[in-house]
């Protein structure tokens, strides 16, 4: 049946994935954005929680939430609720009658599912409580395999694995709408990617940041330091076309010695456009290229809908950007030097973000967004130490905890206004950037808390990535 919004009191249910709980309500609220919907949530909501009632949407807008996220697992029509069995038969026999009838034909097939969260129900206890909605008119037939409509049954019993209450803290009923994302998760596992790096992003995570940013179809987005394009490979499998640049020339062409294991040296087709070409998306290459990120070849101009990236953290992918010293011998003006290759010098986080904010003031579109993991040591970790810039919002800040000192945050940022003609780095030179002016305190703190821990030296690998 043609989604549509004119029935009554109409009331969504997401189903969520108990992983990846920081993110979720970003990504909900951005794919909502992306429809001119504001989020809505029903009452008692909990952002812990497996289970949002959601208000002020049509069949349409929850399809499209679904079609694009991978913290959602499913979406139904919520017919009723309650806390108890008997609750939910009342909602339900209060439920309009024109909005559940049409879905209860003769000549219709259907199936009733019962699906429970933090327990888990043996078969006959499934029968018993598909009989006992036997108040419900459904006149159609019973058809298991390829049925025209499907009904859920959702019983919560908590998040605690712990405490399992012997009966459900909630119930929820309705008919199944879709099916969440979650198979891109395993689709694009990087086990089974073709180029991988040692700090090649994990696919869930990609697409959640793909989400943030709001990518669309025909986006043009930007990886300022793109590594093997697993952000890439993200948005273009939402339609978006794709570029990036990175410092590591053999990154970039696919050289040197490769990641995998048992393997010693990367193939000659080892690239980020065979990573595209893989998964079907190569039409949306645009290109990568060698590049500083601490010297932009880019002019001056709104380019970008999106700029997404992984900054290198400088633990396990070195933090660099060319450079000179003083102690090197210039060759004389107009000699080219065949086997000359860039000097390079540290490239501080402080620095790396303060260049990264400057750029997107300037290259992306308005309303345009930024999605960048910034590391933090926990223990002094404190809001007024993300980045902040004039031009760019603050839209979500959300924590992804490694250990009990380290975590990395997914920033999401919109540019509101466009730079002013006299923009200067001054603007980020104040006391928010924190422990990131000046130096490489996070990366500093890391390797002390691995050293106070007695680690192995091949315990220290980076948090980019998996």
């Amino acid at each position: 049946m043609a989604a549509t919004c004119s029935r009554s009191r109409l009331q969504f249910l997401l189903h969520l994935a108990q992983d990846n709980l920081d993110f979720r309500l970003p990504e909900i609220k951005a794919l909502l954005a992306l429809r001119g919907k504001p989020f809505l949530p029903g009452v008692n909501f909990s952002e812990q929680s497996p289970f949002w009632c959601l208000d002020g949407l049509c069949e349409e807008d929850v399809r499209t939430i679904t079609a694009r996220s991978v913290c959602a697992k499913s979406a139904i029509e919520l017919w009723g609720h309650g806390k108890t069995h008997s609750e939910l038969k009342t909602s339900l026999l209060n439920y309009p009658s024109e909005n559940m009838l049409p879905y209860m034909q003769k000549d219709s097939t259907y199936k009733i599912s019962v699906d429970t969260f933090n327990k888990t129900l043996l078969f006959p206890e499934r029968i018993k409580r598909i009989d006992a909605l036997e108040y419900l008119p459904f006149e159609g037939t019973v058809s298991l395999k390829t049925p025209e409509h499907i009904f859920v049954l959702l019983e919560d019993y908590g998040t605690d694995p712990n405490n399992i209450p012997e009966h459900p803290n909630y119930i929820y009923f309705g008919r199944w709408l879709a099916d969440g994302q979650r198979e891109l998760i395993r689709s694009h596992s990087v086990k089974n990617r073709h180029f991988i790096g040692n700090t090649s992003m994990d696919a869930g995570l990609s697409f959640i940041m793909a989400n943030h940013a709001k990518i669309k179809k025909d986006d043009l987005v930007f990886d300022p330091f793109v590594g093997t394009g697993s952000l890439l490979v993200a948005c273009s499998q939402f339609g978006a076309y794709v570029c990036g640049t990175d410092i590591d020339y053999n990154i970039i062409h696919g050289k040197g010695r490769s990641s995998r294991k048992n393997r010693t040296w990367r193939g000659p087709d080892e690239n980020i456009r065979a990573n595209l070409r893989q998964y079907g998306t190569e039409k949306m290459y645009v290109d990568v290229m060698v590049s500083d990120a601490a010297k932009p070849v880019w002019k001056k101009a709104a380019l970008f809908d999106a700029i997404i990236t992984d900054p290198p953290y400088g633990i396990r992918e070195s933090t660099r950007r060319t450079g000179s010293h003083k102690d090197i011998t210039k060759p004389p003006d107009g000699i080219y030097v065949e086997s000359h290759v860039p000097v390079s010098q540290a490239y501080h986080l402080s620095d790396i973000f303060t260049d990264l904010l400057h750029f997107s003031a300037h290259h992306l579109v308005m309303g345009g967004r930024l999605v960048y993991w910034l590391p933090i040591y926990r223990p002094d970790y404190c809001e007024e130490m993300v980045p902040l810039h004039p031009c760019l919002r603050l839209i979500s800040n959300s924590e992804q905890t490694l250990s009990s000192h380290t975590s990395r945050r997914l920033i999401t940022m919109e540019k509101i206004k466009e730079p002013e003609e006299l923009d200067s780095l001054a603007h980020l030179t104040d006391p928010r950037f924190g422990p990131y002016q000046g130096h490489d305190t996070f990366r500093e703190k890391y390797f002390s808390g691995l050293n106070k821990r007695g680690a192995k030296e091949e315990d220290k690998s980076d948090i980019n990535g998996e």
